[in-house]
């Protein structure tokens, strides 16, 4: 049976960030995920997981400096000790939250930058990651987000990841499947899992267009996630959209005994 998780940095948009832990619990959530904890502080965190008895099952590496516009530091050479110090805050965290996965955003590609550096410096960071994390028994993805909505983001294909895996070949390190992302680029969404089933170790999904919930868009979801189902997915499906009206109305495609 497929497990869902509440993301907690698109859902529940009305409330504070630290309130929504307790909107999810009552929402019938038991995991959640989010983009990123560190804002809020390791403390408040690990105290609203605990009050609700929540899961936190993924969050994001550190990506730069998101207000200004960066989606992840990965692939830029100047700041690879950075992204290290990152991954060792990350590592913190995700042990004192109880946290088994950690998602890394490549990046958008800046200008003077050749594709051919920004692959080696992935690599090199991945590597990096995926050795530091599995001291700790913690799994590493890497999202394919689409370049329509994020022009210049360089993982920006279910393909451009596979290729990325088998270059890094660490047995830590995963693909995170975003069904979203991967309908705007290319589409083939069930034929695209069946292929990578086995290197897909977080999935999460919204409609399109709008990103809203399933249902609202063009994608069929009950075939998707009955492929998941059939193709044993074992993983959680993170809720990672933005809700078209209130958040619980918007629920009401995922049965309550099933969240």
């Amino acid at each position: 049976m497929i497990r869902y998780a509440a993301n907690l940095s698109l859902l529940y948009p009305d409330r504070p960030f630290l309130e929504r832990f307790e909107a999810a619990k009552a929402s019938g959530f038991s995991a959640v995920e989010l983009m990123f904890p560190y804002p809020a502080g390791l403390d408040a965190v690990h105290d609203a997981l605990t009050r609700n008895h929540l899961q936190l099952v993924l969050f994001n590496l550190p990506a730069g400096h998101w207000e200004a516009g960066e989606r992840g530091i990965a692939i830029l050479p100047d700041r690879q000790r950075e992204f290290q110090e990152g991954v060792e805050e990350a590592i913190r965290y995700a042990r004192g939250l109880s946290c088994a996965r950690l998602n890394c955003l490549a990046g958008i590609m800046p200008e003077g930058l050749s594709e051919n550096e920004a692959l080696a410096t992935l690599v090199d960071n991945v590597r990096y990651a995926a050795d530091r994390l599995a001291d700790h028994n913690i799994r590493l993805m890497v999202e394919a987000v689409n370049s329509i909505d994020i022009p210049g983001f360089f993982m920006n294909t279910p393909r451009r990841v596979e290729m990325l895996l088998d270059t890094v070949e660490r047995p830590n390190v995963y693909m995170q499947y975003d069904v979203y992302h991967a309908q705007r680029m290319q589409g083939e969404l069930i034929g695209t899992f069946r292929r990578l089933a086995s290197r897909i170790g977080h999935v999460q999904i919204a409609d399109n267009p709008g990103r809203h919930e399933p249902g609202t868009g063009e994608i069929h979801y009950d075939l998707v996630l009955q492929a998941l189902e059939e193709g044993g997915y074992e993983g959680y499906v993170g809720l990672e959209y933005i809700p078209a009206g209130d958040t619980e109305t918007g629920l009401r495609w995922l049965p309550r005994q099933k969240r």
